[in-house]
């Protein structure tokens, strides 16, 4: 347990540790980019489809592929979203936040290298190691996102946030240029066309680069506490005590009771998109990996300059006017993506889902850490944001996965995308009616 004298104060602004939490999105964003939007989903749709059949068998239950894919990420971000709770407290206790933080990049890291050995006969191991990934990479982002409010002043956090973002889209980028190349020549690597090894060592290089660049961050990361330690309390229930005393408060504050509604639905659209992406272009579109992948490279292009755009943009106009900006471009971009059949539809809904994709996260975390009232509890309080957001990825894409199991088509899955987004604007509306911009 870390001792009251090897706990340092943490000066906000610090660049070398500011630079130290940004580059955690630079190292843990290739899971976001190769793994869970481009490389991971094209390969696993073509590695359980068999002609036109897209059933598979998982344990010997027969479902659907995709279907399959959706409820997986559901699962994961489930257990983490029930977990994390546990696993805040008990960094509390100890004090070691950026020791259980590491434990969830080694957890996500080994298991994407892990999808190296998954194939046609081993959906099973692939879905799972798939699974741990997500869980993985949702587990360290509880602990990653509790710095920020420690580390930057209020008026920096949306530079910053920003910065992270960005420096995360960049990073994803890099290594997805060198995979794509190999998966699109695979000759100048020595492999045959008709190779899956390209897509697999893809795989691979996101558990080297997300390890690799990460002890970065904990090499220079400061390990916190605030919290006075009350010797009766227990630390496996003390976590979830916590919340529910976060939940009280927020439940008596009018406004962040609206925001934290209104940011459920908009994040159950959001990343149900991304997630859901690659795997709707591929199966519904009948687009080719030549297609999909360079298309979701140029919206990580195009997110790094979204991101830096809505920061300007709530500059300007405040955190709420901004994030509405966002949503309604989202809802614009879901009714067209539900009409759309070719090639030329799907770049151009990219490109718009680029511009917001980076802005909407970006803001979200933001605002809600100018939202929190006066406290030296900021990991409960983003633990409980963190919670939130977990559940709203589990009710987006487990929705995604029933709708399309019940209607056999993914358009039908998207239109209930545009209704999240619609609930989640309507609650936004009505916060900036009661606070107005929110600067």
């Amino acid at each position: 347990m870390i001792k009251r004298k090897d706990i340092q104060a943490i000066v906000k602004g610090d660049p070398k540790v500011v630079r130290a939490w940004v580059m955690y999105d630079w190292a843990n964003s290739v899971y976001q980019l190769t793994i869970a939007s481009a490389i991971f989903p094209i390969y696993y749709n073509t590695v359980t489809r068999h002609g036109s059949d897209f059933t598979v068998s998982f344990f010997g239950a027969k479902v659907v592929n995709t279907v399959l894919y959706s409820w997986a990420i559901a699962a994961a971000y489930l257990l983490v979203a029930i977990c994390s709770p546990l696993f805040s407290s008990m960094a509390d206790y100890t004090g070691r936040r950026k020791g259980f933080m590491r434990a969830f990049t080694i957890l996500g890291a080994a298991a994407c290298g892990m999808l190296f050995f998954f194939d046609a006969n081993h959906v099973e191991l692939g879905v799972i190691a798939f699974a741990l990934g997500t869980v993985g990479y949702g587990g360290s982002i509880v602990f990653y996102n509790s710095f920020l409010p420690v580390i930057a002043e209020p008026k920096d956090q949306d530079r910053i946030s920003a910065r992270g973002y960005a420096m995360g889209y960049l990073g994803g980028v890099i290594l997805l240029l060198f995979n794509l190349l190999m998966i699109m020549k695979p000759e100048l690597f020595g492999f045959d066309k008709q190779s899956s090894m390209p897509a697999r060592i893809s795989f691979l290089s996101v558990f080297i680069w997300w390890i690799g660049f990460s002890t970065i961050t904990f090499r220079h990361l400061p390990k916190y506490t605030f919290r006075k330690r009350i010797q009766r309390e227990n630390v496996l229930t003390n976590g979830y005590r916590e919340l529910r005393i976060v939940f009280n408060q927020i439940r008596g504050s009018y406004r962040l009771s609206l925001y934290l509604t209104g940011f459920f639905f908009i994040m159950m659209g959001t990343l149900t998109t991304m997630f859901m992406a690659a795997t709707y272009g591929e199966k519904q579109l009948g687009l080719k990996e030549d297609v999909l992948i360079p298309t979701i490279l140029a919206i990580q292009l195009v997110g790094m300059f979204g991101a830096w755009l809505f920061a300007r943009l709530s500059g300007k106009f405040g955190n709420l006017r901004a994030l509405i900006i966002s949503v309604v471009v989202w809802i614009l971009i879901c009714i067209y993506i539900y009409t759309v059949t070719g090639i030329l539809g799907f770049v151009i809904a990219a490109f718009f889902v680029g511009i917001v994709m980076g802005g909407t996260q970006s803001l979200a975390r933001s605002t809600y850490s100018k939202m929190l009232p006066e406290t030296t509890d900021h990991t409960s309080f983003f633990s409980f944001y963190d919670v939130m957001e977990k559940l709203a990825t589990v009710a987006g894409t487990f929705s995604f996965g029933i709708i399309e199991a019940l209607t056999g088509s993914m358009r039908y899955s998207v239109l209930a995308i545009t209704v999240f987004f619609a609930l989640g604007l309507m609650f936004l509306a009505l916060l900036i009616r009661k606070s107005g911009s929110l600067q």
